[in-house]
């Protein structure tokens, strides 16, 4: 019983310490949003990926030839390039002319059918944490991705997440859902793990890649909190929860728990579960509901076996296949942070380590938790 009171006590200076971090990081956020010029917003940075993958081809081609044959390789591709500038300048003026006489932009560039349009491909990236927070450039970067994508491109999006709030992946998963009702191909892979909330997300797309080990699943809602409240009696503190409304709160960290509450609060995390199936099985029929949604997840190689997802390779392998045929651009909406964002930012994040650090510290009986 000790041992379970200094426990207790040790969570709550943890507590402490995390409330502490987030007030301060509320002030300075609050004061850098003051702060502010009000026409100050963010930008998009869109870099073409084909370039790149070129001018890395070229590099290895010359730096593994005989020195003697360098120079010449050199100009020859100079020679090359400017060659193909010269083309992709006079298509440009041809689409151009189409564009006006209200062509279709994938129909052929000329009258003859003989040069046609490549599709584009447009690469967003997707890294999240427990409240889903890169969803806030998700949105401008689809917004952006819309006023220019037709039914003959392609978005991927490089999606990392293990999941978190239910609120926060529903709205990042319904931003992805804009691409599907633009009827714009959607493909989605995964290098490392899209569980929960992440594969919330990776289930709107038309195709799902993962890696051979990244892990896929968790279709499941878990929700953990402390009870302080027989450390508070221990010590005669009383706590006091005022509320209007029956279920307004079903479980507190502090107050007394009751059956009927804890019953209530395990019926509202079921009717959570139910939408999560209901939203999985809607956009990959093949998969066996039942068998998929115990919370468990699986290894990219398992998870083609569950129809979880479509193929095994990388997001580099598929990128590397398609800039041979189409145009690549990475697409990212970038807000250009002052000191005070940034160190406010770090502090969050620091927060938020550390909360996720004592949490697989508690958990570590298990690692399948999102």
């Amino acid at each position: 019983m000790e041992f379970l009171t200094e426990y207790g006590l040790f969570l709550a200076k943890v507590t402490t310490v995390v409330v502490a971090i987030a007030m301060i990081v509320s002030i300075v956020v609050g004061a850098s949003q003051k702060n502010k010029q009000s026409g100050e917003k963010g930008y998009l940075e869109i870099t073409p990926l084909n370039q790149q993958f070129d001018d890395m081809s070229e590099a290895m081609l010359i730096a593994t030839m005989d020195e003697s044959l360098q120079k010449a390789e050199e100009k020859k591709l100079h020679k090359a390039k400017k060659k193909q500038a010269k083309l992709d300048r006079k298509l440009g003026k041809k689409l151009s002319k189409d564009l006006d006489k209200n062509q279709s932009k994938n129909s052929a560039a000329d009258s003859s059918g003989d040069v046609t349009t490549k599709s584009r491909v447009f690469v967003l990236n997707f890294n999240g944490n427990i409240s889903a927070s890169a969803t806030s450039h998700l949105r401008e970067e689809i917004t952006a991705v819309l006023t220019q994508a037709t039914a003959h491109d392609e978005v991927l999006v490089k999606l990392e997440s293990p999941g978190g709030m239910v609120h926060s992946y529903g709205l990042a998963s319904s931003q992805l859902d804009r691409i599907r009702k633009a009827q714009i191909p959607l493909t989605v892979c995964v290098d490392k793990v899209a569980a929960s909330g992440g594969y919330m997300m990776a289930c709107v797309a038309d195709k799902i890649l993962a890696a051979p080990f990244a892990i896929l699943g968790s279709i499941g809602v878990v929700a953990q909190m402390p009870n302080f409240n027989k450390v508070l009696k221990k010590h005669d503190v009383d706590y006091e929860i005022l509320t209007a409304g029956k279920y307004k709160r079903t479980l507190t960290m502090f107050g007394e728990n009751t059956t009927k509450g804890r019953k209530k609060f395990i019926e509202e995390l079921e009717d959570v579960h139910q939408l999560f199936k209901a939203h999985v099985s809607s956009r990959r029929p093949k998969v066996d509901i039942d068998s998929i949604a115990t919370g468990e997840t699986w290894y990219g190689s398992q998870a083609l076996e569950m129809a979880l997802v479509d193929d095994v390779q990388t997001s580099d392998e598929y990128l590397v296949s398609r800039i041979k045929e189409a145009d690549v651009y990475e697409v990212a909406y970038v807000h250009k942070k002052k000191l005070h964002e940034r160190l406010g930012i770090a502090a969050e994040e620091s927060a938020d380590r550390l909360l996720l650090k004592w949490w697989a510290r508690l958990t570590q009986d298990s690692n399948k938790h999102i």
